[in-house]
């Protein structure tokens, strides 16, 4: 970014009050919440509209079973589609995107998104690591390198737009009360692994010369929820519009190894099944990868001798540890880093005094609606337990907006796929890489001391 592309952002961009519907983080925002009330009104009057909205593939085993799941189906998927072409085509529309495009590739978005769901409902998915957002994301990558499609059909892979509303909602799906009933220790853990994975990535882009935006796009990344943090801290710090694609790249492509190295790692091990959902919780980058690598592991109970717990230990010491105590780590970052990028980096590259009023013009507003959403599910949850919490509030509340979520970070890694261009990215050589690589080691090294050594005791007797 250069003087001038500070300078402009820095005084004559700066809307006022118009902000508050000419920029896409509100926008997210808007919509977020207003799912989220929508389903607090109905959820309090006993309606169960929101799930039927929310549909999803169900699990099946055969094609005929699948047929019949979408023939009942057909007008809840037709309405769902309907429902999201109109809120993105209003937000899109206000935001100066032509909606002769945006509608098109919407609607191919929107169609390969239920292919791509279903392919992921495959009851022998979780052997295969099919993950719905990873089955996206490598899809959009084919289709991208080897087939490619017309560029005006971008105006409708809105991968930020995506991806902050998907945030929002990941926001009512994680209530405060819920860190409460984590833990001081996976909180604790979490904390420690975001703080070390961050600087030690960061150190090492800097020492290998990297700009130090894209250094910290990519600490952030390994630190915290690797495509969300990748997006939200590029903007904090003012990053390079490549920035983003690169850190995504990276963590992408880590994130499908782990899937395998962890759990054969853990089976090697034979560990018990919460102490290497922990591990996995710590050292995986991304939230779906994360989820079918402690899947795969949770299905050794049981079957594989010597690995003692239960499946479910393995799945909740992940969501413990990834969902609920690294993704909080998004907000703090990208605090910490806007005031850092607005009061020492660019004085001291282009020579300008700090502006107080910048750091908030950089702070990712689609953060401040996963905090409300969040604290508007922790009132609704105020007077209830854990467990009540899981029988009640979880299947008929958040069970819809969860799977709501999912829809949109599968749009938003199917766009990355379709937008991402190999040849592109390759200009920057392997330092980017390597930085984040070196980040890896420790992460894993540091996740295995942390959950199968310290504090070994909690993750092998966790109960939900």
């Amino acid at each position: 970014m250069s003087a001038s592309d500070i300078a402009v952002r820095g005084s004559g961009s700066r809307i006022g009050w118009r902000e508050l519907w000419l920029k896409e983080d509100w926008w997210a925002i808007w919509l977020g919440l207003g799912i989220v009330l929508i389903g607090w009104i109905l959820f309090a009057h006993g309606s169960d509209s929101l799930k039927w909205l929310a549909v999803t593939p169900g699990k099946w085993t055969s094609l005929d079973q699948l047929g019949q799941h979408f023939a009942a189906n057909f007008p809840r998927y037709l309405a769902q589609g309907a429902v999201w072409l109109v809120l993105f085509g209003v937000a899109l529309s206000v935001l100066g995107t032509r909606l002769s495009a945006f509608v098109p590739s919407f609607i191919f978005l929107y169609v390969v998104s239920v292919a791509i769901f279903a392919v992921g409902q495959w009851a022998e998915a979780n052997y295969y690591n099919l993950e719905p957002p990873l089955v996206a994301l490598l899809l959009g990558l084919v289709i991208s390198n080897l087939i490619g499609l017309p560029r005006w059909m971008d105006a409708g892979f809105r991968v930020e737009f995506y991806v902050k509303l998907g945030i929002v909602l990941l926001g009512a799906t994680l209530p405060f009360s819920l860190i409460v009933w984590a833990g001081p220790v996976a909180i604790l853990q979490a904390s420690i692994v975001s703080i070390v994975t961050f600087l030690v990535i960061f150190w090492v882009a800097r020492y290998l010369g990297l700009d130090r935006r894209l250094a910290a796009t990519l600490g952030a990344g390994g630190a915290v929820c690797g495509v969300s943090a990748s997006i939200a801290i590029a903007g904090a710090v003012g990053a390079k519009k490549e920035h983003a694609p690169i850190a995504i790249a990276i963590v992408i492509l880590w994130a499908i190894v782990m899937i395998f190295a962890l759990p054969l790692a853990a089976r090697l091990l034979h560990l018990p099944t919460g102490v290497a959902g922990a591990w996995i919780g710590t050292s995986e980058f991304a939230d779906a990868a994360g989820f079918a690598a402690a899947q795969t592991y949770g299905s050794y109970a049981g079957t594989v001798p010597g690995i003692e717990g239960t499946a479910d230990q393995a799945v909740w010491a992940f969501t413990l540890m990834k969902v609920v105590g690294r993704d909080v780590w998004i907000g703090v970052w990208a605090l910490v880093l806007a005031i850092i990028a607005t009061t020492r980096w660019e004085p001291a590259e282009f020579g300008r005094k700090p502006d107080a009023a910048e750091i908030w013009w950089r702070f990712p507003k689609f953060v401040l609606g996963f905090v409300a959403a969040s604290l508007i599910v922790s009132w609704i949850a105020r007077d209830f337990s854990l467990a009540d919490y899981n029988k009640l509030i979880a299947p008929t509340l958040v069970g819809p907006i969860k799977d709501l979520r999912s829809w949109a970070f599968i749009f938003c890694f199917f766009s990355i796929g379709l937008t991402t261009r190999f040849r592109g990215l390759a200009q920057f050589g392997p330092r980017p890489f390597a930085a984040f690589s070196a980040g890896v080691v420790v992460n894993v090294a540091l996740g295995f001391v942390l959950s199968v050594i310290l504090f070994a005791g909690h993750w092998s007797s966790l109960a939900r």
